[in-house]
């Protein structure tokens, strides 16, 4: 089981990080009654950080059961999305690049 969080490559190191945090516990809090979100927790309940561009950020839109997160410092800009945790992932996700 992985939950993916993908934040926006415009958005400032020191936001993202903070965009991250906020984006794992929105995602919690969105799915926490989900079967999938007791799995994920009972397991060493793995994230995967993502650095996407902005075709990157919309086209995953289209994938369900997620959360958009913005940030009031950047105006309230959509900095990042979460996604509940799943064990199976479309391909496309394989794809995107690592937050390094």
């Amino acid at each position: 089981m992985k939950m993916y969080i993908l934040i926006r490559e415009s958005v400032p190191l020191g936001n993202a990080i903070v965009a991250a945090a906020h984006a794992s516990i929105a995602a919690y809090l969105r799915f926490r009654d989900a079967p999938e979100m007791a799995e994920w927790l009972s397991g060493p309940f793995r994230k995967v950080v993502c650095r996407v561009t902005d075709e990157e950020l919309e086209r995953a839109r289209s994938v369900p059961d997620h959360v958009v997160l913005t940030e009031s410092a950047l105006g309230g800009a959509e900095v990042a999305i979460a996604f509940k945790p799943r064990a199976e992932w479309d391909k496309a996700f394989q794809f995107l690049r690592l937050y390094r």
